[in-house]
């Protein structure tokens, strides 16, 4: 089982750098095309259906990844970081699916991909064998809804890290080949609007795992305090969007600094020493 484990994922990471030469392969066609204004020329959408079903198939390794590990440990992806790493990285791709078949915007979907890579990369490097659960990791079904919650969270908070980041490209530069910044600016409150209450629930949960594993329900933990903070920064961006109309760069910048607490929290296990540093 653990060999079926590592060869879908070392094949997730390969289908990972195809689909990301084929996303940028796409782009790039798209974008000579424009400049050579033939009126006949096939659009990004349909350039990119290699890249689209790649990320297809690497979903799908990602998961055989991630089932054969539960079934190995009879746990969910909590336990490790090379567990969260992997996890991480399935939300990112599955919520790229989404968003590509939502918006048709390769371009956003290939920032989540080369963040989904990374992640891979970096989990390869970890220590992946399955070690007993510590106490507090024992409430196995609460964890995994907690757990697939922050999955749902991070994945969509990447995706609308990259439609900001590329807003604030396009608002620049005005390419013809990438979305409009109308359309990267209303992907990004889309993905905050999905991730939100995802992240709401990730906190809940937590405490009420909290309350079981050590006995009251917050108890300001680093990493507890940096997904509050994270809470905060992204309930800020709805509450000026909604009520005060922020727009554009404003918004985007909060949305990006957002999304830098969310890898503070993440990778907080390397430098927090609290509960939460579980290796």
């Amino acid at each position: 089982m653990a060999g079926l484990e590592n060869i879908s994922l070392i094949l997730a990471m390969v289908g990972l750098g195809i689909a990301v030469i084929f996303s940028i392969v796409a782009i790039v066609s798209s974008r000579k095309a424009k400049a050579s204004g033939d009126p006949g020329a096939v659009g990004l959408w349909q350039l990119d259906k290699p890249g689209i079903i790649m990320t297809a198939v690497v979903l799908v390794l990602v998961t055989l990844s991630i089932v054969v590990r539960a079934i190995q440990t009879g746990h969910g992806p909590f336990s490790n970081m090379y567990e969260f790493s992997v996890a991480f990285s399935w939300g990112i791709v599955a919520m790229g699916l989404y968003f590509q078949w939502r918006f048709k915007a390769p371009t956003v979907k290939l920032v989540g991909l080369l963040v989904a890579l990374g992640l891979l990369l970096f989990a390869n490097t970890l220590p992946s064998k399955p070690v007993p659960l510590v106490p507090a990791l024992q409430q196995s079904y609460l964890l995994s809804v907690h757990v697939a919650c922050a999955i749902f969270a991070y994945g969509t908070f990447t995706l609308g890290f990259g439609s900001a980041i590329l807003f604030l490209v396009q608002n620049r530069k005005g390419l013809s080949w990438m979305p409009t910044p109308e359309t990267l600016d209303s992907m990004s409150y889309h993905a905050v609007v999905i991730g939100f209450p995802f992240l709401t629930l990730t906190i809940l949960l937590g405490a009420l795992w909290a309350d079981i594993a050590w006995g009251r329900y917050w108890g300001w933990d680093p990493k507890e305090t940096a997904s509050l903070v994270t809470w905060l920064l992204y309930a800020a961006y709805l509450h000026a969007r909604i009520m005060r109309g922020w727009r554009g760069t404003k918004a985007a910048t909060l949305i990006i600094v957002g999304f830098a607490a969310v890898l503070f929290t993440f990778f907080g296990n390397y430098i927090f020493s609290g509960l939460h540093s579980y290796k």
